[in-house]
């Protein structure tokens, strides 16, 4: 990847407007939004990880493609929508221009509260949008500045955390593990954060989810009842029919 420092104005003129054709009155356009934009300017240029002699196997990213994503600064304005990658390797935001695609900017997110990806077909109702957070009630201090995607949110709210590793390559010396490539190893764990501001790491399976969410118990087991879940969207699924989210 390319990677150059883009000048304000074209970071405006680029960034604001990708995905306004496909997907409008998702963001806010005009003076406010692009002061907003400007502000998140002041980033470095990024450089992506790569393996070293025989290559990288694994992603940095949250997901590989460049996603339209809405962005909330903490003064709650959202910005207008703009192709977004989520770095969780080194815990960072990248942005692309229509115009130069081949460049990436590190965005300076310390304004920036949450973030929703928009795939492919939402607009007319075939994708899904998903929305990331900053990770304020996280066990450790240092994980607080970290995103964590909103799987669930009703009276509890399922979160899900993403975390990467690097493992370097060991293939030279007489004790090397012959392991050729670096490789990022990915983790990740659930929690259920309830009504009391309580934070537990959970399985997605039915009776961990009873012990957190004991107020929950017969409502998920009467939707699991429903349906044979194994996949992440279908636990959500059920978290949705058991906990609905309060009318707004």
């Amino acid at each position: 990847m390319n990677l150059r420092q883009l000048s304000l104005l074209g970071l405006l003129l680029a960034g604001a407007a990708p995905s306004h054709a496909q997907i409008a009155n998702l963001g806010q356009e005009g003076t406010a939004a692009q002061a907003n934009l400007a502000a998140l300017a002041a980033g470095a240029p990024a450089v992506v990880p790569r393996g070293s002699s025989y290559g990288l196997i694994g992603s940095p990213y949250v997901d590989n493609r460049w996603l339209p994503a809405r962005i909330t600064l903490n003064n709650k304005i959202p910005l207008a929508a703009v192709p977004l990658k989520y770095d969780v390797l080194e815990q960072r935001l990248l942005m692309r221009t229509v115009e130069r695609p081949n460049d990436s900017l590190q965005l300076d997110d310390r304004r920036v509260v949450q973030f929703v990806l928009l795939e492919p077909g939402f607009a007319q109702g075939l994708g899904r949008q998903r929305t990331f957070r900053r990770f304020e009630e996280a066990p450790l201090a240092k994980n607080r500045p970290d995103y964590v995607e909103v799987l669930h949110e009703g009276r509890y709210t399922l979160l899900k955390h993403y975390v990467k590793s690097l493992k370097k390559a060991d293939f030279q010396g007489a004790y090397s593990s012959d392991r050729r490539y670096d490789e990022i190893e990915d983790k990740t764990v659930y929690y259920l954060r309830t009504p009391e501001a309580q934070l537990l790491p959970v399985k997605l399976s039915l009776r961990p989810l009873q012990a957190a969410a004991p107020a929950l118990a017969a409502a998920l087991k009467a939707a699991a009842s429903k349906q044979n879940p194994k996949t992440e969207a279908d636990w959500a699924a059920i978290l949705n029919a058991a906990d609905p989210a309060p009318a707004k």
